[in-house]
């Protein structure tokens, strides 16, 4: 205590002679002292941004993997009144990029090349989104990509195991009978989903996913301040095993309005949902029912009610050999006058992992065509991934 009184004292003492060395100090820092002060900090400085620089270099860390693949087709149809009875063509060439960064971002681009250049053809991005996947139950993506409806629709189109999509796919999200453009089933928005629940063998009991989209499709922006609300959920009692339910209420803009044209509409509702199962293994089976209300943009006495099923098998027959069975349906009124089906059998090939070998029978029962109510086409196609 005696030590601490001491030291007060001192400082007491001291106060009149430091007052005066602050009073009489001069209003700068001598030249040579403040060069000797500020040389050290562009060294610091610069010593600081490299190791952020690093650390932040580290961290992104980013993975890059490039791919494409080609999809060739030669078909041929009895079908009257059709513009060709046979046909070669090129039926996909797409290139993509993907990878992760920051270890939880996931990233894909996916460009389509084929077809002569154009509005919504010809070479043109199809996918183009960021998803933070740090969490199983809780991810989230934002950019272009497909709309989260369905089984069919975010299947590869190599994986399909037919030479084309069901009919519900291609007429209410690849190139939608509300007169809107070609979309291949994306559009622009943000989206969450997870799975939740695990089981012991490792897959999970429940998915959800819900996002908002501009309804416009891919590669053009909103129209019409109003945005698409898209979702939906599935269990999955045992593994490959999905049963699910999925709804969309949405408005599409006619970007081609013209006012003196009396069929167009300016705009139209898309209210939809859908119901469906999906076994995916060696042996599959998957089938879908979508119901759909909504005018048609540039004809307003077109129905405002249609709807679409399918139902499809895949039986393994030897190795890298499957054969494929579907019935596939849709009806442009939701009456029955108006049904259209499909009997479809494919064959599929793979040569190794890149390389199919694919052959498609269909049988067309069509009511509402007048030319041609029964119709037969063959569909060879082959397709290398790399």
């Amino acid at each position: 205590m005696q030590k601490l009184y001491t030291l007060l004292i001192a400082l007491i003492m001291s106060a009149p002679a430091l007052a005066e060395d602050i009073e009489n100090a001069p209003d700068s820092i001598p030249a040579t002292t403040a060069d000797a002060t500020t040389a050290a900090w562009p060294e610091q400085t610069d010593i600081t941004a490299k190791t952020l620089g690093q650390r932040l270099l580290n961290a992104f860390d980013p993975s890059i993997k490039f791919g494409g693949y080609i999809i060739g087709q030669f078909t041929a149809t009895d079908q009257h009144g059709a513009s060709s009875h046979s046909n070669f063509n090129l039926r996909l060439v797409r290139l993509y990029l993907n990878g992760y960064c920051f270890k939880d971002f996931y990233y894909r681009l996916q460009m389509e090349m084929n077809g002569a250049p154009g509005v919504d053809k010809g070479p043109r991005i199809i996918d183009a989104f960021i998803e933070w996947q740090k969490f199983d139950e809780f991810r989230v993506k934002i950019g272009q990509y497909k709309r989260s409806i369905g089984f069919e629709n975010p299947m590869a189109p190599l994986n399909v195991g037919h030479g084309s999509y069901s009919q519900l796919t291609t007429k209410f999200l690849f190139n939608d009978r509300n007169g809107a453009h070609s979309t291949g089933g994306r559009d622009q928005g943000i989206q969450v989903q997870g799975d939740l629940f695990p089981a012991k063998d490792g897959h999970k009991y429940f998915h959800y996913q819900v996002g908002l989209f501009n309804g416009q499709g891919i590669n053009h922006s909103d129209k019409d301040n109003h945005k698409d609300l898209i979702g939906g959920i599935w269990v999955s009692p045992i593994k490959n095993l999905r049963i699910g339910a999925f709804g969309w209420n949405g408005k599409y803009t006619n970007e081609n309005y013209v006012a003196s044209d009396t069929l167009a509409l300016q705009s139209v509702h898309r209210v939809r949902w859908s119901t469906g199962i999906d076994y995916e293994s060696d042996w599959v089976f998957r089938a879908e029912y979508m119901s759909s209300v909504g005018g048609v943009v540039t004809n307003k006495n077109k129905a405002h009610r249609s709807d679409a099923w399918y139902a499809t098998v895949g039986v393994p027959v030897m190795k890298n050999l499957k054969i494929y069975g579907k019935w596939d349906c849709y009806r442009d009124t939701k009456h029955w006058s108006s049904l259209k089906q499909n009997y479809v059998l494919s064959a599929n090939y793979w040569l190794g992992k890149n390389l199919l070998f694919q052959a498609n029978y269909t049988f067309t029962s069509d009511r509402a065509n007048t030319k041609d109510h029964y119709y037969n086409t063959v569909d060879l196609q082959v397709a290398a991934r790399f």
